[in-house]
C-alpha cells in the first residue's frame, strides 16, 4: 500500500521537545525529497523542513534553529526533532513526498500551558 504514516505528536508545554516520525510504503522513499508542513486552525497549510535525497535541508524562518529534519533510508523514514516548542507551533504536522505526490494523514501537536 502507497501511503505516509505520521507519529509522535502529542500535547506538550512551551520549551518542551517532541520528534516525529513519518513512514513512507509502497514507494521509492530514498528518491523522495520530504517535507514536514503544518497547518493551525484557521490558517494555510505551511512548509516547516524540506530535506532532499542528498541530505539538503531547509527551514522556514519561524523553526530555523528549533526543528531538525533528518531521514533514516534504510527505514523509509523522516523524522522532525521539535526543540523549545512554542505555543504558535500548534498545529496539525504532515509529511510529503515531492516525486511521489504523496501526503500523510497528519499529526497533531499542541503546546500549552
Amino acid at each position: 500500500q502507497v501511503q505516509l504514516v505520521e507519529s509522535g505528536g502529542g500535547l506538550v508545554q512551551p520549551g518542551d521537545s517532541l520528534r516525529l516520525s513519518c513512514v513512507g510504503t509502497g514507494f521509492a522513499f530514498s528518491s523522495n525529497t520530504m517535507r514536514w508542513y503544518r497547518q493551525a486552525p484557521g490558517k494555510q497549510r505551511e512548509l516547516v523542513a524540506s530535506i532532499t535525497n542528498s541530505l539538503r535541508t531547509d527551514y522556514a524562518d519561524s523553526v530555523l534553529g528549533r526543528f531538525t529534519i533528518s531521514r533514516e533510508n534504510a527505514k523509509n523514514t523522516v523524522y522532525l526533532q521539535m526543540n523549545s516548542l512554542k505555543p504558535e507551533d500548534t498545529a496539525v504536522y504532515y509529511c510529503y513526498a515531492i516525486q511521489r505526490g504523496l501526503w500523510g494523514q497528519g499529526t497533531q501537536v499542541t503546546v500549552s500551558s
